[in-house]
């Protein structure tokens, strides 16, 4: 992940690349807050795909400041597949990064596959860069990951409690870390049992992102809303909600279009670390679903994305709520 040294001072442009959403999140949000310290106060946001228009990030980073403030220019591309236009684009800023100070360019993107990464505009950006990629946390490594993050609040798992939440979380890093603050939140420091770890995973909400994301998959539309309209009564943060849903829709994607293909649909699972329930529920859902739900549905996800950010988007809702609710719908009640 980036250290200290790695951000004072700010390079010209930063990629964060990579599949586990909560690493990827503190990346960038480790680089944002970085930003601020160090001036860059005007921030610009663009969600870009292979058909997006590049030429107002050109306008933004090329043009003059009225009052003097340095830029952070955030580009996502959740696809990692920029097209021709989007990959004529990065080459060219690629040669421009260093050419104005006022300037810091993140690049979020998912983790690549090997053809794309040996791409032109990948290799030119990666030399006009610091990339990062996050790391993926395998079923072995969790209970280590797990407990390196109790350690961060003072407090160690027992071994019996350590590998009974690694079985709870299913290799969802997300899920994980929200346990583990909430231990922070109902113990104090030192070492946790595993009823203290039941008590507190157990101890839940009426409402949690994780029953509507199973709901959703489930086809189950009455509870999918019934769930997502409590998470909105409780306070629940629908950045969050998003997350949960989003990376499950991407996860599928991904999985059918290497079924498309005629890929190895069991290698792609592994690759994924997906297993036990969870992978049971995915190929189920695949199975229920046809191929050609699922690019419009990762849009849709970048479209809420983008309304929960204040940004408009044609024929949506202005509700962010409600479109989410109408992303949940679009897979629970497609067949």
């Amino acid at each position: 992940m980036l250290s200290s040294r790695q951000l004072s001072p700010l390079r010209p442009c930063y990629v964060v690349s990579g599949d586990e959403i909560l690493l990827h999140v503190e990346a960038c949000d480790a680089l944002r807050a970085a930003a601020v310290q160090q001036g860059y106060v005007e921030r610009h946001r663009f969600v870009m795909d292979g058909r997006s228009d590049w030429s107002e990030v050109f306008e933004v980073s090329q043009a003059l400041s009225l009052f003097g403030d340095k830029r952070f220019i955030d580009i996502s591309i959740p696809t990692g597949k920029p097209g021709r236009n989007g990959s004529d684009a990065l080459t060219r800023l690629s040669t421009q990064f260093a050419q104005n100070s006022d300037n810091v360019f993140l690049i979020q993107l998912p983790r690549l596959d090997r053809a794309t990464r040996q791409s032109k505009w990948a290799k030119q950006l990666e030399a006009a860069s610091l990339w990062t990629d996050v790391p993926t946390i395998d079923k072995k490594q969790l209970p280590q990951w797990l407990q390196e993050r109790a350690q961060r609040q003072k407090q160690r798992l027992r071994p019996d409690a350590l590998q009974w939440l690694a079985d709870q979380v299913e290799g969802n890093l997300l899920a994980a870390h929200q346990e583990i603050q909430k231990m922070g939140l109902l113990y104090p420091e030192g070492e946790l049992s595993l009823e203290q770890a039941q008590a507190a995973v157990l101890n839940v909400a009426r409402y949690n992102i994780f029953d509507l994301r199973d709901a959703m998959l489930n086809g189950d539309a009455k509870r999918a809303l019934t769930i997502l309209h409590g998470l909105r009564g409780e306070g629940e943060a629908l950045p969050l909600v998003l997350w949960a849903i989003g990376d499950e829709i991407r996860i599928l994607a991904a999985l059918s279009a290497v079924q498309q293909s005629g890929g190895d649909l069991n290698q792609a699972i592994r690759e994924q670390r997906l297993f036990g329930a969870r992978e049971k529920q995915l190929r189920q859902c695949l199975q229920r679903l046809p191929a050609s739900i699922w690019p419009p549905a990762v849009r849709h996800a970048h479209e809420v994305d983008r309304l929960i950010k204040g940004l408009k988007n044609p024929g949506s809702l202005d509700d962010p709520w409600e479109e989410a609710a109408r992303l949940c719908l679009r897979i629970a009640l497609a067949a």
